[in-house]
């Protein structure tokens, strides 16, 4: 067997959550030979990723590949200085903010002008059913006192810290930081501008995002301090609205493509949620009305990217964790949380900087 070998298989594992190679990160502390054409493998890894579950079955698997009869997985935490060194090195190369300057991440705030019309079920949906599609995806949460995607995406395990800097949680895919996984479950968020300004900004800066693709916004419903705050921070993200069929909800939601406007973001388009009921004698029920969403894209002069239909399956889903691609597969929601996926995916600006939004 040889020693060298194994440690180059070995150091070629991805540790998932910080999504580089252990060699790359310097986490492969010792190969050595266990006997009998064991190995025994030792890795650095930082409080919070140590159990075995992250690397330890495809460290075992790479010693197999590269020749060895089995492997042993031994971790040794790593102390304060080294998990510093560790964070300066998973930040090193990568933008201090998603949508900054030379970033590649497309930011897009999912906005509504008033509660209750879905917005975070849309947010979580089409985060999986880009993920589906190949991109890298990240949600940030920044409903602050109505935070539901950890349990809408069905997260595991929380967040971990490493040397001051946040390894967010994933689940189907996608990259999630919420105030759910830091504020107990029988407290409720009770902050004003300020705090929440610092919040948020840290959860931009202090996370480790790692530059992904897309970065989804969840924002709370209105025109408030979290959605001001967010357009300084990421002032070219992209907004899109999400209403319902309801006249009466499609001129509230307008009011969050004004403040979009106002704040010099691009509104990108508009989903409307709820938009119909399909019963078992395929008749489709228009339960909210009709023609909210259709009506504020043309007024807004911008796509309606999809109309999301009401089935129960999806939100018994959102219950479980399950998104409507597991929840309800085939299903019409499915289908159209994936129309909506693709739809975003080619939104493209053009050249000028308050520019219309095309749909290659």
């Amino acid at each position: 067997m040889d020693l060298a070998a194994v440690r180059r298989a070995v150091g070629a594992v991805t540790a998932p959550r910080l999504r580089r190679t252990l060699e790359g990160l310097g986490l492969v502390a010792s190969v050595e030979a266990a006997g009998e054409g064991r190995v025994r493998v030792t890795l650095d890894l930082p409080e919070g990723l140590t159990a075995a579950g992250e690397v330890g079955p495809a460290v075992a698997e790479a010693g197999r590949l590269a020749g060895a009869a089995g492997t042993e997985v031994a971790v040794r935490p790593l102390d304060a200085a080294a998990q510093e060194a560790l964070a300066a090195r998973l930040k090193a190369g990568i933008p201090a903010r998603p949508g900054a300057a030379g970033s590649r991440t497309r930011v897009i705030s999912i906005a509504s002008g008033k509660g209750g019309v879905g917005k975070s079920s849309v947010t979580a949906n089409t985060a999986v059913a880009l993920a589906r599609r190949g991109h890298d995806v990240a949600v940030l949460d920044a409903d602050v006192w109505g935070f539901s995607i950890p349990r809408m995406l069905g997260v595991q395990e929380p967040p971990a810290v490493v040397g001051g800097l946040i390894i967010p949680a994933a689940a189907h895919g996608v990259r999630i930081i919420s105030m759910d996984f830091f504020v107990p479950p029988d407290q409720a968020v009770i902050w004003r501008g300020p705090m929440l300004h610092k919040a948020l900004e840290q959860f931009l800066d202090e996370v480790f995002w790692d530059e992904p693709e897309f970065l989804l916004l969840d924002l709370p419903p209105g025109t408030g301090d979290v959605p001001i705050s967010l357009s300084q921070f990421v002032p070219g993200a992209l907004t899109i609205v999400v209403t319902t069929p309801q006249p009466t909800a499609q001129r509230v939601a307008r009011r969050a493509a004004l403040m979009a406007a106002k704040m010099e973001q691009e509104v990108a388009g508009v989903v409307e949620n709820m938009s119909w009921f399909t019963g078992d004698d395929g008749h489709r029920y228009e339960i909210f009305g009709s023609g909210g969403g259709e009506a504020l894209a043309a007024d807004l002069g911008v796509p309606l990217l999809g109309q999301v239909p009401l089935v129960p399956a999806v939100r018994e889903g959102a219950d479980r964790g399950e998104p409507a691609a597991l929840a309800a597969p085939g299903s019409e929601a499915a289908a159209a949380f994936d129309v909506i996926a693709g739809r975003i995916a080619a939104l493209r600006p053009r050249v000028r900087r308050r520019a219309e939004l095309t749909i290659e």
